[in-house]
């Protein structure tokens, strides 16, 4: 029970530092569909932020705006202090600040899971070979799956190759890891090995954007949990609050599909 204790309350392990990630106004279409509304959202160093919400209610595309893999129409969004620029170089080397776990676990399929994690470190990172490997070693170790280095991803289970995923991220030395429902393509045995090398990576201090319908996870990671509905920010408290105590009607009505099933 230490990791959840321990990601549940950060400020004893690593005290939240300032905001590193700061959306402000953001607003996007597609066509008529106003899937983010004037979104304001603050995300401190250290912070885990899980965002959860019916579906449709903008919850993945807050995710990729963060960064820039959906464009915004209006609004401002910083990462460390800086506004996400809009292509080129400077793009590529902000991507390699903020790690992204997707649904699907878009692993090269024609490399093995050590190329999978050095990759990155070479291309962008520039890191040698030597040093990159040492690190991808200890990452894969960290998320369980070291024994599966010289393997290919097909040759993985779908839990496997999303902690490889995760591994792959966190090679990059990223200031914030953003998941995107990381275990909704899973099998319901495989999930649970993954939230557990979330909730490590929580407890270590790792700033965290995760979008999940995973409430037990919510319920002990999470600083914060933000409730998103029709494209707006609904209601945003600590976890305890949120689920013992939703203020807003839709929170509650949400949670009684949810939690009572």
């Amino acid at each position: 029970m230490n990791d959840v204790s321990a990601a549940a309350v950060p400020q004893d392990a690593t005290p939240l530092g300032d905001d590193l990630v700061v959306l402000t106004d953001v607003n996007k279409h597609f066509g008529a569909l106003h899937v983010l509304q004037d979104i304001n959202l603050s995300i401190r160093s250290g912070e885990v932020v899980v965002v959860i919400g019916p579906s449709g209610s903008g919850k993945s595309t807050l995710c990729r705006a963060i960064n820039r893999l959906e464009t915004i129409d209006s609004g401002t969004i910083t990462i460390d202090g800086k506004h996400l620029p809009a292509e080129g170089k400077e793009l590529a080397r902000l991507r390699a600040d903020v790690g992204m776990v997707f649904q699907s676990f878009n692993l090269f399929s024609h490399k093995t899971v050590l190329q999978n994690v050095t990759l990155g470190q070479l291309k962008v990172r520039r890191k040698g070979k030597e040093e990159a490997e040492k690190r991808a070693r200890v990452l894969l170790d960290r998320v369980g799956v070291a024994n599966q280095a010289d393997k290919y991803p097909a040759q993985l289970s779908g839990g496997q190759q999303q902690r490889v995923a995760i591994a792959r991220a966190l090679a990059m030395d990223p200031k914030v890891m953003l998941f995107d429902e990381p275990t909704s393509a899973l099998d319901p045995e495989m999930i649970n090995e993954v939230l557990e090398a979330m909730q490590q990576l929580a407890s270590e201090g790792m700033t965290m954007v995760v979008v999940t319908h995973e409430m037990g996870f919510a319920r002990s990671a999470a600083n914060r949990v933000v409730f998103m509905a029709d494209g707006r920010i609904v209601e945003e408290a600590e976890p305890h609050q949120f689920f013992d105590n939703p203020r807003s009607d839709r929170a509650k009505s949400f949670l009684s599909k949810i939690l009572h099933h």
